[in-house]
């Protein structure tokens, strides 16, 4: 383990248990280990599936839609 890493864990030592679950849950995300990390709940899997779909059908929003969306939250 590097020194940077060390201090990182030390540090983490000192958060709360929820804090410690969450960066847990992101390093191994990151480490890319192919367990799930997250649950999702069984309507934002159906949500994942259907824009995998849709991106398999090469379904995506027109030049319009995206500036339409954008252009309410430009300051």
């Amino acid at each position: 383990m590097t020194e940077l890493l060390d201090r990182a864990v030390q540090t983490a030592r000192a958060l709360s248990p929820e804090m410690q679950d969450e960066i847990a849950r992101m390093v191994l995300a990151y480490a890319g280990r192919g367990d799930a990390v997250i649950a999702l709940p069984p309507d934002e899997v159906a949500d994942l599936i259907e824009a995998q779909s849709e991106r398999a059908r090469g379904d995506f929003a027109t030049e319009a839609e995206v500036e339409a969306v954008l252009s309410k939250y430009r300051l």
